[in-house]
C-alpha cells in the first residue's frame, strides 16, 4: 500500500537536490541518521529504536496526507543518497514553522540552506503566508546563518530543556 500523501505535496527540485515527501522506505536512513551529536542542536533526542521511530514517522505521514505538516526527505538529485529531513509545520496558522537537518557527514555543503530556500519557496506559493517562523539553538551558527541568508530576523528567543533558542522570522519568497 501506497503512503497517502496529500495533493498539495510533489517533489521538489532544486539545482542540486531533490525534496520528495517522506514515506516509509526512508525510515532505515532517516533513523540510521539521528544521532546523539546531530540531535544536540533539535528539540528531540534519538528514537531509542527503530519502532520507537516508527511512531514518530507514522505520525507523519497522516499530517502528510490531511496537509498540517509536511515532512520532506532531501536527496542528492543525481546520486540519490540521503541528505536529511525538512519540514513545514502548522501549515494553516499565520506563520508556519520550518524544520531542517541534514547528516553529519553531508555538513558543509550548503544542502541546509539550498533545502530550507526550497521549502519557503514551495511554502510560500502553496499557503501565501507572509512569513515562516524558524526555530534554531543560540549555539547552532549554521543554522542560525541560514535564516539570515534568507533575509530572516531574530523576533523572540525560548528557552528549551535542551538549549536556548532564538526564533527567526524569515519572510516569504516573492517572485
Amino acid at each position: 500500500m501506497r503512503d497517502p500523501i496529500h495533493p498539495l505535496i510533489m517533489d521538489i527540485q532544486t539545482e542540486r537536490l531533490n525534496l520528495r515527501p517522506f514515506s516509509a522506505a526512508d525510515s532505515g536512513e532517516a533513523f540510521d541518521a539521528l544521532t546523539p551529536t546531530l540531535t544536540r542542536f533539535m528539540a528531540f533526542d534519538p528514537p531509542p529504536s527503530r519502532s520507537a521511530f516508527e511512531a514518530v514517522w507514522r505520525q507523519w505521514l497522516f499530517s502528510i496526507a490531511d496537509g498540517s505538516d509536511f515532512h520532506f526527505v532531501i536527496r542528492h538529485r543525481e546520486r540519490g543518497d540521503f541528505i536529511g529531513l525538512a519540514g513545514l509545520h502548522n501549515t494553516l496558522s499565520p506563520e508556519p514553522e520550518i524544520g531542517i537537518w541534514v547528516s553529519e557527514q553531508e555538513h558543509g555543503q550548503g544542502y541546509g540552506r539550498e533545502a530550507v530556500r526550497a521549502v519557503v519557496e514551495w511554502g510560500t506559493a502553496a499557503f501565501g503566508p507572509h512569513s515562516f517562523r524558524y526555530p534554531v539553538a543560540e549555539a547552532n551558527h549554521a543554522s542560525r546563518r541560514i535564516a539570515e541568508e534568507l533575509r530572516g530576523c531574530v523576533v523572540d528567543h525560548e528557552i528549551t530543556p535542551k538549549y536556548r533558542s532564538l526564533i527567526y522570522r524569515i519572510p516569504a519568497s516573492r517572485s
